[in-house]
Parts: C-alpha cells; sequence; structure tokens
C-alpha cells in the first residue's frame, strides 16, 4: 500500500495477510485486559494521538491528512464510545500527504506536525497550527521531488521551541527554529546500523529531555539514540539491556528516568539512572494482537498506546489502549 519506508504500514501488512478473518474477529470481541478509549472515525488509519489535559481531549492525526480531536468528558462512564471530531483538514499544498507524528507545544500554544508523501517519499514537511484557532502558523518544507526520498515521521520540541523531526528514510534529523525556519540536519554514522535490511526503516519515534537532550529510536535496528544538543548535536547510542527495542515507533517520557517505546509489541518501558547514557527494558505490555501500537501519551499519570487501525463496518472504531507494564 505505501513505501517501505512506513514501518506501520509494512507491519500492518504482514499482520493482517497472517491473521485468519475469524480469529480477529474473535480478538475484537474479547474483553480488554486494560482501560481503553474506543472512539468512532471516518478514516481507518490514525497514526498519533496525544492526551491535551487543558481541553480534556485526544488529539489525533489522520494519514489521509489532517487533525482530529476525541473529547472525554467528566462523566464518561467506561465501555461508552467516543467521536471524533475533525479539526483540521490540509490545505491544498498539502493534497495527498500524511499527517504523522506531532507534538503539543503547550508553552507556545501551538501544534507541531510531520507530514509526508506516504506512497512516494517525495514530499517532507513540518505544519504548525494554533492550538485555540487552528491557523495554520507555518509549513516548512523539509525535502521535495528534486531531493533524495525522505519520510518525515516524528517531532520534538525544546525548551526554546525549535523543533526536531525525523527522516524514517533518510535516517537523518531536521531541525526547524521556532519562527519556521529550516535550521539544519541532524546526521551520524551511527544512525545507519552495518546490516543492510535493519536501514530500511530507520530514525522514528523522538523526544526532547528536559535536561537537554533528545532521544530517538531506530525502528528496525531497535537502537536507541542520546543527542546532546547542548553539546554540537553530539550523537551517542544508548546501551539497551534487558531485552530488545526492534520495532520500536513512537515515543513518550514518562518521566525523567522512564521512556515508553510503542510500537510491536505493544510497548515496553525502558529506564535510566544515569542520564540516558545507559538504560533497562524493566516492563511490556501487550495489548490488542490484531491492531498496531503507533504512539504513546500519558494520561492523569497512567500510559495510553494508540492503535493505528480501525475495525468494524460501516462505523470504523479505534481504540486508544493504557499500558500496564510486567517485568
Amino acid at each position: 500500500m505505501a513505501s517501505l519506508c512506513s514501518p506501520k504500514l509494512v507491519l500492518l501488512f504482514f499482520l493482517v495477510s497472517a491473521i485468519p478473518v475469524a480469529y480477529l474477529i474473535s480478538l475484537e470481541l474479547a474483553t480488554p485486559t486494560t482501560h481503553v478509549y474506543h472512539y468512532h472515525s471516518n478514516g481507518w488509519f490514525r497514526e498519533c494521538a496525544k492526551w491535551d489535559h487543558l481541553h480534556r481531549r485526544f488529539l489525533v492525526s489522520f494519514i489521509d491528512g489532517g487533525i482530529g480531536q476525541i473529547p472525554v468528558p467528566e462523566d464518561h462512564q467506561p465501555g461508552a464510545i467516543l467521536e471524533e471530531v475533525p479539526l483540521v483538514k490540509h490545505h491544498a499544498d498539502l493534497a495527498k500527504n500524511a499527517s504523522l507524528g506531532f507534538v503539543i507545544d503547550r508553552p507556545r500554544n501551538r501544534l507541531l506536525v510531520a507530514t509526508a508523501d506516504v506512497m512516494g517519499n517525495r514530499y517532507s514537511a513540518l505544519a504548525a497550527y494554533d492550538l485555540s484557532t487552528w491557523d495554520r502558523l507555518f509549513l516548512t518544507q523539509l525535502s521535495g521531488p528534486s531531493d533524495a526520498k525522505a519520510f518525515a515521521d516524528d517531532v520534538a520540541v525544546d525548551s526554546e521551541g525549535n523543533a526536531y523531526v525525523t527522516d524514517c528514510t533518510g535516517s537523518l534529523i531536521w531541525k526547524v527554529g521556532v519562527d519556521g525556519k529550516f535550521l539544519s540536519t541532524i546526521k551520524s554514522p551511527l544512525f545507519t546500523p552495518k546490516e543492510w535490511y535493519k536501514a530500511i526503516v530507520g530514525l522514528n519515534g523522538i523526544v526532547y529531555h528536559p535536561d537537554g537532550f533528545l532521544i530517538v529510536i531506530h525502528t528496525f535496528s531497535g537502537n536507541l539514540f542520546k543527542i546532546d544538543i547542548s553539546k554540537g548535536d553530539e550523537v551517542k547510542q544508548i546501551k539497551v539491556v534487558g531485552g530488545s527495542l526492534t520495532f520500536g515507533d513512537g515515543l513518550e517520557l514518562l518521566s525523567p528516568t522512564q521512556l515508553v517505546v510503542a510500537g510491536n509489541p505493544s510497548g515496553r518501558l525502558v529506564e535510566s539512572t544515569d542520564g540516558w547514557e545507559t538504560a533497562s527494558v524493566v516492563g511490556k505490555f501487550s495489548g490488542p494482537k490484531h491492531r498496531l501500537a503507533t504512539a504513546a501519551t500519558v494520561k492523569d499519570g497512567k500510559v495510553y498506546l494508540n492503535h493505528m487501525v480501525a475495525m468494524g463496518y460501516p462505523k470504523k472504531k479505534h481504540a486508544i489502549v493504557e499500558a500496564v507494564f510486567s517485568a
């Protein structure tokens, strides 16, 4: 359906093709083991979901382009299905491009969204939207038809409002200033694994740590990197023990010492006690086997995983699942 540099769609293909329909239905009808926010949507694919506590809503990105919200009322009852409300539809200059990973930039009241050409990898950009009016503040093109293939997948924002966008095809990071001006590109030989097949899907989820550095994951190798932006974008590979992070996708900090990795399996909890020089996989969560976890968020101290693919017809039902980690 799409280029290999969209890891979610690659894994989805193998997932769906390998599961008998009857078993798929039984999985969908099974009682969830943890709390789930189900919501109805007009689209099949929702790449990212983040909790916006100020407005009691989940924000979600559309693979077919745009942003939506899922309001969660104070008196929401477990099992009640929520409804998605579109907020942003792509302008003509973003037609046919997907909205992918995003980050809420609370101090500046805006949403920063990675957008890309899923089918051809011939366009990547960063879009910024005002969280109150949903006016587009800027659109910064990061790659175009005359450039090497690229795929803007996720974005983080630092304390000064600079954005960092991962390219999962070229395994690099674009830096964009607070005003939308393109600033630089972060590259490193460490981002390219020796095995060619591990380089097919590269840098993906990214977060900014409050101590002034970035943490980013390489999907097919499972390598985790620390990028110290106060030291000239110094790149170090974080030594991870206790489990693999292969097929890691979206990242979210649960605390300064704990990181959630969404992907396959559904979620892994990683902990560091030395400022992310080294880390350990201390917990795992296996969510719905027939859905694909692509992003993580924290709501009221609890971790929730966004699952990309909807189930059901004609109403399409998505799931944002609480992750309860076990050793």
